[in-house]
């Protein structure tokens, strides 16, 4: 039970970094990475990219939910609440 959690969580963090990777390549005007990661720290916008970036957990959920995965399922929503509150502390400190 514990294991499938922290499974689904792994794979919650890793689709939402892939998320944000592919949320700053096609929003980045061809600009590499860490120069669209950079820029949109300096313009208050990293949030609603890492936001962008969770787009992908919400497919991993689904699948999850329809294997009848359901500790998996947990894992993911875990991962993205944890990525969202750590976004929110980000923005106001």
């Amino acid at each position: 039970m514990k294991k499938e959690i922290l499974i689904g969580f792994l794979i919650g963090l890793i689709a939402n970094a892939i998320g944000l990777y592919l949320a700053a390549t096609f929003l980045g005007n061809g600009d590499d990475f860490t120069t669209v990661i950079k820029a949109a720290a300096a313009e208050n916008f990293l949030g609603k990219l890492v936001s962008l970036g969770a787009v992908l957990n919400l497919l991993a959920f689904f699948v999850f939910i329809r294997k009848k995965q359901d500790y998996r399922a947990r894992g993911v929503l875990l991962a993205t609440v944890i990525v969202a509150v750590l976004t929110f502390v980000f923005k106001y400190i």
